[in-house]
């Protein structure tokens, strides 16, 4: 009987111990992590290129079709003033890597012409001893992808260096454009690189062209003889005037539009019909390889950068007609991520933000459509230092069951702050050789705080500051001051349309006093405060004032990167695929799923 009784306990005590075993699994498989990885998350990254924060439904868009993104939204914390660093692409991006403002890493531009990396094949980048988010997060044992655009340059001293490769700024995997897309990635759009120099060096040309010619026609006339010699001279002249800048100009597509795997070219020139779908492949893949975390995966959309490269399937869905459906595809694409994300049970245990880098392109049109996006209720666009629609983005942060579901946040928050947050929540230590000018935004997003950390932001042009943003705390209202605005043509446009993006300064609009106003109350900067009708307006100008020396006290000499010799294009540090200038190859594999 005792060995009976005994029995039975045993019996007892060994199926509790599988019960409990399987609920523990369970839990792990429900949860998609365990405890010890509760510590540190997946992270996963969406940033849009020339997204308006007014093209989606989460930001009052009606009429525009968004339900991945906007289920985000619904599902997580939604911030109203995400402002980016900067509105070009470029210097917002090195800003969102690094946690700093671009002018210190030598990422911003004193030319108006020159504000982005113009060449794959210059010599200007993301300084190697600056330290990315994925580094940082590398060193904590993260796997790292970058899947999409770079736009941080490629190389310094020859071709195949690299210098400013993902792979050489904390990425474990690259696959994706080191460019940006162009019109000129298509052939059937009208070029839009420095346009209007392209215009006059046509022009230059040809009027070099007709000297020789000229100079043939007193001697053919019987007047006198020019000598052979001038004329040849002359000819060659034109000729080295003509090979000197069409080599770079004649073929962007050729030397820019390209997709690289890790270091190498896969294919040149790019086939922009595939690679939506070659992006969203392999974007799908790094989750699945890397499933067992911690990763952090940065998929940096093409969309909804001209020429709107749209698959066939979108086209025509939408009400604004090719924007639209590109808008809609991308949201399509986040959709398609979330769902691998739920597959694999990683939905509790990653951490996701999507957000665009900088405001949508106004003055982007063909005829009279509309190709770039809307701002919402924001003055001005892409390309304008200071005025909301250039800077204010969306900012949407999912991670169940740390962050609250339907939460709102209206305090001023900054690309910048991804930076010290990813920091934070993956334990990493951040650098303490140099400024960080982001903002850890854990307590905020979780409602442990109610006011942003930031009572400052500069928002520059280039190098220059246009407009500072006080975030007064002792009563929540918002200042904003703009030191230089540009003039818009037409003016009542808001844009300058004529120009195809603002410029920075020399024909711009300076203000002293600045220009002032109440965020808080006035986001769509209509209102404008003056002495007469704001008593604190001497007060909230001075006190400005007063953080503008600081802030520049701050500030150490850096190499420009966007120095005209940076810029230009330079033949020995063009990639290339095959033998220099005969460039090309097509290595991807361009067998898709027929659900991609």
């Amino acid at each position: 009987m005792k060995n009976s009784v005994d029995n039975l306990i045993i019996f007892v005590y060994f199926r509790s111990c599988w019960a409990l075993i399987s609920i523990y699994c369970l839990f792990w498989r429900v949860s998609g992590s365990n405890p010890a990885m509760n510590s540190r998350p997946n992270i996963v990254l969406f940033m849009a290129d020339d997204l308006g924060i007014g093209d989606l439904g989460c930001y009052g868009n009606n009429t525009m079709s968004t339900p991945n993104i906007d289920r985000l939204a619904r599902e997580g914390v939604k911030l109203t003033q995400h402002l980016a660093a900067a509105s070009m692409c470029s210097p917002s991006r090195a800003a969102f890597l690094t946690g700093r403002y671009p002018i210190r890493s030598g990422m911003s531009s004193s030319f108006n012409m020159n504000r982005a990396i113009l060449w794959l094949g210059g010599s200007g980048g993301l300084p190697a001893n600056e330290t990315t988010f994925a580094k940082m997060l590398k060193q904590r044992g993260y796997k790292t992808g970058l899947i999409g655009k770079w736009h941080q340059g490629l190389s310094c001293a020859s071709r195949n260096d690299h210098c400013y490769h993902p792979l050489n700024h904390g990425f474990d995997y690259f696959f994706g454009m080191p460019f940006t897309l162009l019109n000129e990635c298509q052939t059937t759009k009208t070029p839009e690189t420095h346009r209007a120099l392209r215009i006059k060096l046509w022009i230059s040309s040809v009027a070099l062209g007709l000297v020789p010619l000229l100079l043939l026609i007193p001697r053919f006339a019987g007047w006198f003889k020019v000598p052979w010699i001038v004329v040849i001279i002359t000819a060659l002249v034109a000729s080295l005037f003509f090979t000197t800048w069409y080599s770079s100009y004649g073929f962007i597509r050729r030397w820019n539009c390209i997709l690289m795997r890790n270091h190498e070219i896969i294919q040149q020139p790019m086939k922009e019909e595939k690679v939506t779908s070659l992006i969203l492949k392999e974007a799908l893949s790094f989750i699945e390889k890397n499933k067992q975390g911690p990763f952090l995966l940065f998929v940096s959309f093409l969309h909804v950068h001209i020429p709107l490269v749209t698959k066939e399937k979108f086209v025509g869905r939408s009400k604004y007609g090719l924007y639209g459906d590109n808008v809609e595809e991308m949201d399509w694409m986040v959709g398609k991520i979330l769902d691998v994300i739920d597959k694999e049970y990683l939905r509790n245990n990653t951490l996701v933000y999507f957000t665009s880098d900088h405001g949508g392109h106004l003055e982007s049109q063909e005829g009279k459509s509309q190709l770039g996006g809307w701002n919402g209720m924001y003055k001005g666009g892409k390309g304008m230092g200071g005025w909301e629609g250039g800077i204010r983005v969306p900012g949407i942060f999912r991670w169940p069951m740390i962050l609250l579901a339907g939460g709102v946040i209206n305090e001023p928050t900054s690309l910048m702050d991804i930076y010290p947050t990813l920091s934070y929540v993956a334990g990493a230590i951040l650098p303490q050789d140099r400024v960080i000018d982001g903002k850890n935004l854990k307590p905020l997003l979780q409602g442990r705080v109610f006011r942003s950390a930031h009572e400052f932001l500069f928002h520059y042009c280039g190098i220059y500051l246009h407009t500072v943003r006080w975030h007064q705390k002792d009563c929540g209202t918002v200042w904003k001051a703009h030191y230089v605005t540009p003039k818009f043509e037409p003016e009542e446009g808001r844009a300058c349309y004529w120009s195809g993006l603002c410029p920075c300064s020399g024909d711009v609009d300076y203000h002293d006093p600045p220009l002032l106003f109440d965020i808080s109350r006035d986001p769509s900067e209509e209102h404008l405060l003056t002495p007469e009708n704001e008593g604190l307006f001497d007060a909230v100008i001075k006190k400005m004032e007063e953080a503008v020396k600081e802030h520049r006290r701050t500030l150490m000499p850096a190499p420009q990167q966007f120095s005209v010799f940076n810029t230009i294009w330079k033949p020995w540090l063009q990639p290339c695929c095959g033998t220099f200038p005969f460039c090309g190859c097509d290595k991807e594999d361009n067998t898709l799923p027929t659900h991609l």
